[in-house]
């Protein structure tokens, strides 16, 4: 159906028509507008999103766990994913809302062109109207005057009182008026005839072409809006593949997790590479009491006697062992016994702090881990790290033994880049030798001598660090043996590890003893004090019981020195708060610890320093 014949006389609804085309198109280019723009937002957040989870670190903090590194693969598929919307948004603004935009305008414009024609047309045809309707109300008016001038002639002709003169008067008049009639008459008629022409060009050729011209406006807005509909769904095809890649780059992320993997990391991580402390042996103390064998009753041996029974240790002058006061605990520092003196020791349990088992003690010392400062620093998880040494000597055995190996692996590399740029120098300057044209080979001597002195410390430095290493592995493949032959020498009660299983920095060894057994002292020799000794290595012997506490919150015990504990748990108090905040605690496994002194409600025994429950 063609609108020129359809609808000939509906000019002003299909320029109301036009004009709604126009301003749906201007509407769908808003949508995709709006729509582009939550492309570009939803980009833009998801990089941001990327860039928050995933910030720049350093060489030491990239991950090592799968469950990270896979978390990092789906971020750069996530980050790779809001490319793809970027590119979405792009294509939607170039092939979409531009083109709307341009087809907008140019159809706006080709509709006020044909409007105007058809108004042009309409307008010619309305002045032809006018110009026939006037040539008729003139032929009508002059028809009547000619009647008029009819009718007077008659009655002055047939009045026999009328003169010649008014008689002939009256007939010129009616001639007069006869002749101008017919004279608008013919021009009515050539009017009529005029407009009626121009009306049948008007609904026959002027209107049917100019409203073609609005029908194929129409049509070709109608096609438009299609083609950017595809190109709306294009534009999302377009980034499928690329998306799918993504998804499955994310679903191999998650396949590549290996929980048996991280587990096997963080054993690589933490193992220090010491070995588990041993049983704890049964001292018996009342091998200092004797029975009277006339009534039973006990009683103790006295002082000076237990005195020249018991062996004193051998004191060597390089190794004054009893001015050494500090002892090493797993926390820093063993704390002060309560007020109340333990019971005093028995003899025959001296002879588990004989000089060769104190060496093999010593020579299990690494490193002693520090007590948390404070509260505050717990809670941010803020942990203090050891003194960072060239040597590593710092670090638990099999850590450093790994740190060493990965700084002599980076030396290697370094190394035989060195090399490698040697050669190349070498090989350059022979070039040169022999085509001195290409170059002055002198000038290669400078770069050459600094290669060779990089080389030269590459080759120190990895002679130390391998030095290092081979004595981290000695001390390691050695340490099982020397355990070993200890346990199997001090297999009695005498015999057993420091439950702490403690360490310190290879410092402590200007401590150790020569190993030698302790042989009872000749008469006469003064006995030294049996304290003295004990002092110093007392601490297989666990501090005692000074209170007891209830824990009032939950605490992860996350830090190094740190004890885990439940709501409601009850502890043992083994030494109190020195006004750091933490107290010292241990469970009824035997497990020992610092806790927050603001967790627990503490209950401390009488006959410590009275019974004072405080939070």
């Amino acid at each position: 159906m063609s609108w020129g014949t359809e609808l000939w006389d509906q000019f002003d609804n299909l320029d109301k028509h036009t004009q709604w085309g126009i301003d749906f198109i201007e509407r769908y280019a808003k949508f995709v507008k709006e729509r582009l723009d939550i492309e570009q937002t939803y980009a833009k957040q998801l990089r941001n999103l990327v860039k928050k989870y995933c910030p720049k670190r350093s060489k030491e903090e990239e991950p090592r766990f799968t469950s990270c590194l896979s978390f990092y693969s789906v971020l750069n598929e996530l980050n790779d994913y809001a490319g793809q919307r970027e590119v979405v948004a792009e294509e939607m603004t170039h092939k979409v809302y531009g083109e709307l935009m341009r087809y907008s305008q140019d159809f706006k414009a080709e509709r006020k062109h044909h409007l105007q024609e058809g108004r042009k047309a309409q307008q010619h045809l309305d002045h032809c109207w006018k110009q026939m309707d006037n040539s008729k109300r003139k032929f009508e008016r002059e028809c009547k005057e000619a009647e008029k001038s009819q009718i007077t002639y008659d009655r002055l002709d047939n009045d026999i009182n009328a003169t010649k003169s008014e008689v002939e008067k009256a007939k010129a008049q009616f001639y007069l008026r006869t002749h101008m009639a017919d004279e608008s008459k013919n021009e009515y008629a050539a009017q009529l005839q005029n407009f009626n022409g121009e009306q049948w060009k008007h609904f026959n050729n002027a209107i049917p072409h100019i409203f073609k011209n609005l029908q194929d406006m129409d049509e070709r807005r109608t096609v438009k809006l299609g083609e950017t509909y595809r190109s709306f769904a294009e534009a999302e095809r377009r980034v499928i593949p690329i998306v799918s890649k993504c998804l499955e780059g994310m679903v191999s992320a998650a396949k590549a997790v290996d929980s048996r993997k991280d587990s096997i990391i963080v054993v690589e991580s933490f193992k220090s590479g010491f070995d588990p402390p041993g049983d704890f042996p049964f001292e018996d103390f009342s091998q200092h009491m004797s029975r009277s064998g006339s009534d039973g009753t006990i009683s103790s041996t006295p002082k000076v006697e237990r005195e020249r029974e018991a062996p004193a240790p051998r004191s060597d002058p390089k190794h004054p062992m009893s001015k050494t006061k500090n002892k090493l605990w797993l926390f820093g520092k063993k704390p002060k016994s309560p007020s109340s003196s333990p019971p005093s020791p028995p003899s025959s349990s001296r002879s588990r702090f004989s000089t060769d088992l104190v060496s093999h003690y010593l020579s299990e010392i690494k490193t002693t881990p520090r007590k948390p400062q404070n509260l505050k620093g717990l809670r941010r998880g803020v942990r203090q790290e050891a003194p960072s040494l060239e040597d590593y000597s710092h670090l638990p055995p099999e850590q450093r033994r790994k740190r060493l190996q990965q700084r002599i692996d980076e030396l290697g590399k370094e190394l035989q880049k060195e090399i490698d740029q040697r050669d190349a120098l070498n090989k350059m300057k022979d070039v040169y030798e022999k085509n001195p044209q290409m170059g002055d080979p002198i000038s290669l001597q400078p770069k050459i001598s600094e290669t060779m002195c990089n080389m030269e410390k590459l080759r120190s430095e990895l002679h130390k660090n391998e030095t290092w290493l081979s004595e981290v592995e000695g001390k390691q493949s050695s340490r099982g043996d020397r355990r070993h032959s200890a346990d199997n020498h001090h297999h009695t009660p005498q015999g057993r590890e420091s439950p702490e299983g403690s360490y310190t920095d290879d410092t402590s060894q200007e401590h150790q003893t020569p190993q030698k057994r302790t042989t009872p002292p000749k008469p006469g020799q003064p006995n030294p004090d049996p304290h003295e000794f004990d002092d110093e290595f007392d601490d297989d012997d666990p501090l005692p019981v000074i209170g007891h506490c209830k824990a009032l919150y939950s605490f992860d015990g996350q830090n190094e020195g740190t004890l885990v504990m439940a709501d409601d748990e009850v502890l043992y108090i083994i030494e109190e708060d020195k006004g750091d905040g933490w107290t010292r605690a241990r469970k009824q496994s035997g497990e020992e610890g610092y806790v927050p002194t603001s967790y627990v409600e503490i209950t401390m025994e009488k006959n410590s320093k009275g019974a004072v429950t405080y939070i």
